[in-house]
């Protein structure tokens, strides 16, 4: 190629690296590198046939044939065998309790950060993350000591009467035992992912314009109507992208099950785990894996779908 040539591609080639295409590009490279091809290479061990450590190929070409040959039997055996239900069951209720009580302790908590003094403010933002500071699995492993029998939170629950009113609700086995139970896992859960739920949130409320509150107020509003008419829609994006981040790692979480929860707390992540590394099962882990994402994403391009249906009818 001449050098004119090459000259003149030079505009050409800077048009396409524009700002907007690069802010676009990055993200989906991103997604591209980290999340597609993972899940691409997940997805064929899944279909894969495992013979000791290596996995069969899935297109073979022999006597002028090209065969594709897929292995279904992992999502049959999944939909045939009642455990693994069980545990995706298990995962989203675990999840969505979860989610849920992040919720209700974390709006008030944003609410009062976006409503405090702006030279408060930095901070009650500090207190918030200040627990990422440490190790999340020292922070998850110190619920065991607090937990357990003779620890400062089991003590001060076992003292106020609280576990018989959990024993009563089925959230622990027996007055006293807090340890290894669905309780033990879901403040487990709630205690570590509540920032993730606290910071949309009060980057939403932070930017609310309280005219809108004054309006409402001049129109002859409570000031609790005011709130569920007013603040709790327009903080409606900060309540789903909480409720996403803090639902979506919750459902394949394996540490804090497995630190604090019980033989009846069983999880999906834990499930994975033993397909990979107890039963050397890479073909069915990848398949459970699978299903898993596929269980959260599916939803989510439903909602997301919907959302944007709202947003252009609203215009």
């Amino acid at each position: 190629m001449s050098l004119a040539r090459i000259g003149a591609l030079g505009p050409q080639l800077r048009g396409w690296f524009t700002g907007r295409r690069l802010v676009i590009g990055i993200p989906y490279f991103w997604l591209l590198v980290f999340f597609l091809l993972p899940f691409l290479i997940l997805a064929k061990i899944s279909v894969s046939e495992m013979e000791t450590v290596h996995f069969k190929d899935l297109i073979t070409y022999s006597d002028g044939l090209l065969r594709l040959t897929l292995k279904l039997g992992n999502y049959v055996f999944i939909t045939e065998d009642e455990l693994y239900w069980r545990t995706y069951l298990a995962s989203l209720k675990y999840a969505a309790a979860t989610t849920v009580l992040c919720l209700a302790i974390g709006y008030p908590f944003a609410y009062f950060m976006a409503r405090a003094r702006s030279s408060v403010q930095p901070a009650l933002l500090m207190l918030v993350m200040l627990p990422f500071w440490t190790s999340f699995l020292l922070r998850v492993y110190s619920w065991k000591g607090l937990l357990s029998e003779n620890g400062w939170v089991a003590d001060a629950l076992i003292a106020v009467g609280a576990d018989h009113l959990l024993a009563a609700a089925g959230l622990i086995p027996a007055a006293g035992k807090l340890m290894h139970t669905p309780f033990s896992l879901v403040l487990g859960m709630v205690y570590t992912y509540l920032p993730f739920m606290i910071l949309p949130l009060y980057g939403n409320l932070a930017k609310l314009d309280l005219r809108l509150l004054e309006a409402a107020a001049d129109l002859g509003a409570t000031p609790w109507v005011a709130f569920w008419k007013v603040t709790v829609p327009l903080s409606k994006a900060g309540i789903i992208a909480g409720s996403m981040l803090v639902f979506i790692p919750c459902v394949g979480e394996y540490v804090i099950p497995e630190l604090l929860g019980g033989p009846e707390t069983m999880m999906i992540g834990r499930t994975m785990w033993d397909e990979f590394f107890s039963n050397n099962d890479w073909p069915m882990a990848s398949a459970v894996a699978v299903v898993m994402i596929l269980l959260i994403l599916v939803p989510l391009a439903i909602f997301n779908k919907y959302q944007a249906e709202a947003q252009e009818r609203g215009r």
